[in-house]
């Protein structure tokens, strides 16, 4: 933007004033060698060395800190206020605490960390390369003592992911900004969420939060803000659904003054009386976004219960009167007569409200302000754009009728979703967006507004009548902005405000300093407005005419001179700081801005060389007195009411009808061949080989030798004539495992000469038979005696049973009468 030329009888700034305040200027080094020989005085007088700088500002705090911060504001008012601190010593700590106290960014802080630690130096924020120690802190924790507010974008990207992390773990103290009372803290993931604790200080008082998910630890952090008693202003931005414990984490927190919801569930009955319950709440903001009507009036369904509402007399109470179990609920007509008769919880709502901030379609918006009662000094709406022509005219006449006596501001912006599309038409070859006219008649008297702005990328048109309009309507206006961004195109029509236009404000607003407005500065039609100072303006002091069209430069700045004779700023867009400017209209107006400031000095020189104005003389007055006694009348009426007696017949007509339905039935085959699949598969026989240690244990014993006699006749006869040769036979007795062997080892014998017995049973008997060993503790077994010849049976059994008896010796069996096979 540019600005015309100062004149001398405009009131300069103080950053101004100091910057002409005259400096001695220092010898240069070439001078210094050269006077370097010369004799200098030494002396100084007495009083120098006396005198103290003590400026009068500096003996009052608040006056010092108010100066300050006017210098803070101006261009380049932070590097002002930085070189004051630098160059005067009373000045350094109250300027250090201007500059200190709000941060938009941890990035100042992290500067305070030595260069040696620091990735780059003169950006602090790419990362440390090393963690800091104990002494590197110094800097950070003297200065972190002045911040009182501070914010964190984690979208920004401008701060490592790495920094955060590294400041928590290796922090000197519990938290770094001791004095903290504000925080902004705006992240994305949990991990940096959890982190804003370590500035979550005592002294907090105002903290805004937005998280882009919902994670487990949200209603940690929640209960953590809701433990400061002191807070009074939060904000709280969730993409997901409101935590369902969120009223009665925030039920204790009676000292909120500030508080703004945006999240999906924040227009919840319970979030609504909880909110209304607050004693202290001045200020309130709510998203409306992709909202119905319902669920905005749900906001107040249970706002004052117990306050009349829900007694049976009332439209929107639940209670009959009658004490009946089973009632049927008739809650939501009861709802809908609220809407009618506007009487429901709305009344006694939010009584300490002035400040007010909704988002969402103008609609809504609508049906929000209908249930408020709260005066209301400062509205903010956030609309879509455009809004529908009934809704923004039953807007229009929601905000004049409720708020006409209390309100004070007002101003109505587009959301994001249409500064989005606009941003889209812009950069693209769509061209420039379609301007449509938003009628200002809709409002009715404002006595006390006085600001006014209007910022809409499409609804930008206002005409000669709405700037009339305003004026009438709001006399104490001081600040009027009518979409000064909108940019009319060049091959369609020009704006239909004029120069002309805006003479009922610099005539009837007297309080107007800034104006901003989209005009056509186009030839006069009538040199009228030259004839009359009563259309001069004494307050109108900026302003801003954006992508205003102009035809002569000369002609505008006369105009300009005569109805703004004080005018100190005049603003315009040329190609240098905003695109798709026309560039004829921004050298015109740049010449304008130049003649302005030399024809207003001829505007003011030729009006105090006029002759003054005749005093004012008061009209002549005499008391007269008038007898007003009114004279009384007595009449009577006869009203009698006609009455008409009218009777309807109504017999209802009953008509018969028939319908045939038929069926429709479809016969449908279906293949049913079952569909078989061969499949094989492979069987291998896996072997796996494995041997087992088989050597049996054995056990050596010393036994006495036993003599047996043969107890059979036939024995004792045939042995008789050996008895006295040969001693008698003694078996040594074996041990029990050698016993088992033998004994397996016969069986086995007897299992393969099976086959061979068999065939020896069908022999002649006189052929001998080989007799079977017999054990004398083991009698034959059923298979033993299936093989055994039918004529042996019987002697076998009873040989088995008679003849030998059971003897054990040391657990080892005897073998007695063994024969061999071959006699």
């Amino acid at each position: 933007m540019s600005t015309g030329q100062s004149s001398l009888s405009r009131r300069s700034s103080l950053a101004d004033y100091i910057s002409h305040i005259p400096r001695p200027r220092l010898a240069s080094l070439r001078s210094r060698k050269s006077t370097a020989s010369l004799k200098v005085d030494n002396y100084t007088p007495y009083a120098v060395y006396q005198q103290k700088m003590f400026p009068a500002i500096l003996r009052d705090a608040d006056t010092t800190q108010k100066l300050l911060e006017a210098i803070l504001e101006t261009p380049g008012g932070r590097r002002s206020v930085s070189r004051l601190a630098r160059t005067c010593k009373a000045f350094k700590e109250p300027a250090l605490n201007v500059l200190w106290r709000d941060l938009d960014s941890i990035t100042p802080l992290l500067g305070l960390f030595p260069s040696t630690i620091l990735r780059r130096a003169r950006r602090p924020g790419l990362g440390l390369t090393k963690p800091p120690e104990k002494d590197d802190w110094a800097r950070i924790l003297a200065y972190g003592a002045r911040v009182k507010s501070i914010g964190y974008v984690e979208m920004s990207g401008n701060i490592s992911p790495s920094i955060l992390p590294m400041l928590e773990e290796h922090r000197p103290a519990t938290y770094i900004l001791p004095n903290l009372t504000s925080l902004t803290w705006k992240v994305e993931t949990a991990a940096n969420l959890e982190r804003c604790r370590m500035f979550l200080g005592p002294h907090v008082e105002s903290v805004t939060l937005e998280v882009g998910s919902k994670n487990a630890k949200i209603n940690d952090i929640l209960e953590e803000i809701a433990s400061h008693k002191g807070l009074t202003s939060f904000a709280f931005t969730l993409h997901n659904n409101l935590p369902d414990k969120f009223t009665e984490t925030f039920g204790g927190n009676v000292a909120l003054e500030k508080l703004a919801l945006t999240a999906p569930g924040a227009l919840a009955p319970k979030v609504g009386k909880w909110a209304s319950s607050l004693p202290q709440l001045k200020t309130l903001g709510v998203d409306l976004s992709a909202r119905n009507t319902p669920a905005v009036e749900g906001f107040f369904d249970d706002i004052s219960p117990g306050s009349g509402y829900s007694t049976p007399s009332s439209v929107g109470g639940t209670d009959s009167g009658v004490f009946s179990g089973d009632e049927l609920d008739f809650s939501e007509a009861r709802k809908a007569a609220v809407r009618l008769t506007r009487d429901g919880p709305r009344r006694g709502a939010f009584a300490k409200l002035s400040n007010l901030t909704l988002t969402g379609e103008a609609a809504n918006l609508a049906t929000f302000l209908k249930h408020l009662t709260s005066p209301l000094a400062q509205l903010d709406l956030v609309m879509e754009d455009p809004p529908q022509p009934i809704d923004w005219h039953d807007l229009c006449t929601v905000v004049s009728d409720q708020f006409s006596d209390t309100l004070q501001s007002l101003r109505i912006n587009a959301t994001s979703a249409s500064r989005f599309g606009e941003l889209v038409r812009a950069t693209s070859r769509g061209g420039d967006a379609p301007l449509r006219r938003l009628p200002l008649t809709y409002f009715s008297m404002l006595p006390r507004l006085w600001r006014f702005e209007v910022d809409l990328p499409e609804s930008a048109i206002f005409e000669e009548q709405d700037v009339k309009h305003i004026a009438r309507i709001c006399p104490n206006i001081e600040i009027l902005r009518l979409c000064p961004m909108a940019r009319f195109a060049p091959t369609g029509a020009p704006p239909a405000i004029t120069l002309e236009s805006i003479v009922p404000l610099t005539r009837d607003c007297r309080r107007l300093h800034t104006l901003a407005v989209v005009v056509n500065a186009a030839e006069l039609s009538n040199d009228d407005v030259y004839s009359t100072r009563v259309v001069c303006s004494r307050s109108l002091l900026r302003l801003h005419v954006g992508h205003s069209w102009i035809t002569n430069p000369l002609q505008t700045a006369v105009l300009l001179s005569h109805l703004t004779p004080y005018l100190e700023t005049l603003k315009y867009f040329d190609g240098k700081n905003r695109a798709g400017t026309v560039e004829s209209n921004a050298v015109a107006w740049q010449k304008v801005a130049e003649l302005l400031p030399h024809v207003q000095h001829i505007r003011l020189s030729e009006r105090k060389l006029q002759p003054p104005p005749a005093p004012y003389v008061p009209p002549l007055k005499s008391d007269k007195g008038v007898d007003a006694t009114p004279i009384m009348f007595d009449a009577a009426v006869s009203v009698r009411p006609e009455v008409h007696e009218m009777s309807i017949q109504a017999e209802p007509e009953v008509i018969d009808f028939g319908v045939q339905s038929v069926p429709e039935t479809i016969e449908v085959s279906i293949d049913a061949t079952p569909v078989y699949a061969e499949a094989e598969v492979m069987a291998v026989v896996e072997y796996h080989e494995q041997s087992v240690d088989a050597v049996v244990e054995t056990e050596e014993k010393g036994t006495e030798p036993i003599t047996f006699e043969s107890d059979t006749a036939s024995e004792s006869s045939d042995d008789s004539s050996q008895a006295d040769t040969v001693p008698s036979p003694s078996i040594f007795t074996p041990s029990g495992a050698v016993t088992g062997v033998v004994n397996i080892t016969y069986r086995v014998v007897r299992f393969y000469t099976a086959p061979i017995r068999f065939m020896f049973s069908f022999m002649p008997f006189s052929m001998p038979t080989m007799p079977l060993p017999k054990f004398v503790h083991a009698p034959l077994t059923d298979y033993d005696l299936k093989l055994v010849p039918e004529e042996e049976k019987e002697a076998l059994s009873g040989a088995d049973a008679e003849s030998h008896p059971h003897v054990h010796t040391n657990g080892n069996a005897i073998m007695a009468n063994i024969t061999p096979v071959c006699q």
